[in-house]
């Protein structure tokens, strides 16, 4: 893991084409700006785990037990 220092209005780029900005930092919080080009999803940790578990969920439905789609 690579660990970086900075400060508010301060960025770091991933790539060519991601920029993070620390936007502000309040006690044990800080938020950030993050522009990355529209084809590249940016979720946090915990929503991105939750799509991976319903999308892992979804691919093992048996297609018999799908009734009724499109009706």
């Amino acid at each position: 893991m690579l660990v970086l220092s900075r400060h508010r209005d301060e960025s770091i780029m991933i790539g060519d084409n991601v920029m993070i900005t620390i936007v502000d930092i309040r006690g044990d919080k800080v938020r950030l700006g993050i522009e990355a080009p529209q084809d590249i999803p940016v979720h946090r940790q915990e929503v991105y785990e939750a799509i991976k578990r319903e999308n892992q969920k979804a691919a093992r439905v048996n297609p018999s037990e799908i009734t009724d789609i499109g009706k």
